[in-house]
């Protein structure tokens, strides 16, 4: 026999559950987009870069004639205020549709036996000053001439009538050999040096504009405060995204804030990728000055500054780490340079401390040839410019410098003659010897 059901016990969702349901789905959703608006920083405000610099005749100049330096940097709306984003589509794409420019490669043998290598791109077009400039670059830790924002920023400088000299920092080619137990440091300028010198010397009525990213911003503007006579046939420096002080970021790199410590793990591990690719190099030649447990320590590393103290500082014979820090930093050399100096940093630069951003604008509002840019986006060498979701092919980045460099030419153009930059072949203080092996190639 069934059971009779008696009215009492059939049990019915109360009206009021699925209310209950869909408020829940509500606030999964409303924590979503939180979490999406704070982490894509989407209520941050586009605004002008923030401008230090000593009111001068050449400073406003500067400014009226580069306009996009008090312009609103405008990145792309969905992901281009977040700093993080910035950098990690830098780090990992370069730039969006990258072009291939065509160079010449060159070989310089240093005193020690180093092979130094940097690459040369015509201009595609005459400037329009109609004088002979040429582009000195140095690029970020570890990169060469074959990566993409390298790449970019050199076609659209050939395209406004520039010749490019871009090094090749020692060992970051991977189908470069050392030939001495040496690679790249934090602060070494005898690469850099060896290339403007070998400019100087190919084209004697060329100009230079000196533009250095990241630690490449150190290493150029070390080797303008080294010596005045580095500054000869200068029109300026431009430096992005550099730290300044290698000693006070040392401690900012091993807090979490802004994701720095994981940063100073990925790049510690590229680090590693690069020294290892030459361990027989660095580690087996007779002059070497690496013993086998600096290779075990090499391996257990975590950090760039454990790197550093078992490794880099060995190549130059620095006794500890602080002193590497302090000889190789641009901070103690920065003072003296004094030609037009533009410092341009991003205040959401996860690699970068605002703290040693106290560097450039003090030295900006001391001395009356620099200008600081402070833009409040654009992270890490990133700079994306778009509307909503895809990026431009050209970055910010890309046109202030080129913009810059105009202004800066157009100057030096309309100055009487006997204020005008001297066109000299200067005697380099550098000495290594010189090859005329050279090799011609184009990116694909």
């Amino acid at each position: 026999m069934s059971a009779l059901v008696e009215p009492g016990d059939v049990h019915t969702i109360a009206p009021e559950m699925p209310a209950i349901f869909d408020g829940m789905k509500l606030a999964a959703v409303a924590t979503v987009l939180y979490f999406l608006v704070r982490c894509l920083n989407l209520k941050s405000p586009t605004a002008p870069p923030d401008i230090t610099y000593r009111d001068t005749p050449l400073n406003r100049y500067l400014l009226k004639s580069c306009p996009i330096l008090i312009k609103e940097y405008e990145p792309p709306l969905l992901w281009g205020k977040s700093g993080h984003l910035q950098t990690a589509l830098y780090g990992k794409m370069g730039r969006v549709s990258s072009p291939n420019p065509c160079g010449v490669r060159k070989y310089l043998l240093m005193q020690d036996g180093a092979t130094a290598t940097f690459d040369l791109f015509e201009s595609l077009g005459d400037h329009r000053t109609g004088d002979d400039i040429t582009m000195v670059i140095c690029p970020g830790i570890g990169n060469h001439s074959e990566k993409h924002y390298i790449r970019t920023f050199v076609n659209h400088s050939q395209r406004q009538g520039y010749r490019c000299a871009v090094l090749n920092h020692l060992g970051s080619l991977p189908n470069i050999e050392l030939t001495s137990p040496r690679m790249f440091t934090y602060g070494c300028t005898w690469e850099f040096a060896a290339m403007v010198g070998s400019i100087k010397r190919a084209f004697p009525q060329t100009l230079l504009i000196v533009v250095g990213f990241s630690l490449g911003g150190n290493i150029v503007c070390k080797f303008l405060g080294e010596n005045r006579i580095n500054q000869e046939r200068v029109l300026c420096c431009v430096s992005v995204c550099q730290g300044y002080s290698a000693l006070r970021a040392q401690k900012t790199f091993l807090q979490w804030d802004q994701c720095r410590r994981l940063y100073n793990f990925v790049m510690a591990d590229n680090m590693k990728k690069i020294i290892l690719s030459h361990r027989g190099s660095l580690f087996g030649m007779n002059s070497s000055k690496m013993e086998d447990a600096d290779l075990s320590r090499l391996y257990t590393a975590t950090s760039l500054m454990q790197i550093d103290d078992n490794i880099m500082r060995k190549f130059h014979g620095h006794d500890t780490l602080k002193e590497y820090y302090e000889k190789e930093s641009c901070v103690h050399y920065i003072h003296n340079i004094n030609v037009p100096l533009l410092l341009v940093n991003s205040s959401d630069d996860p690699l970068v401390h605002q703290s040693l951003l106290t560097i450039p604008r003090t030295l900006a509002e001391k001395k009356p040839n620099v200008i600081f840019a402070l833009t409040l986006h654009g992270g890490h060498l990133g700079f994306f410019e778009g509307a909503v979701l895809f990026p431009q092919p050209l970055t910010w980045m890309d046109k202030v410098i080129v913009g810059y460099a105009n202004a800066i030419c157009q100057w030096e153009r309309h100055r009487p003659p006997c204020l005008r930059t001297r066109r000299k072949v200067s005697h380099s203080t550098y000495i290594y010897r010189r090859t005329h092996t050279h090799t011609r190639y184009c990116y694909y």
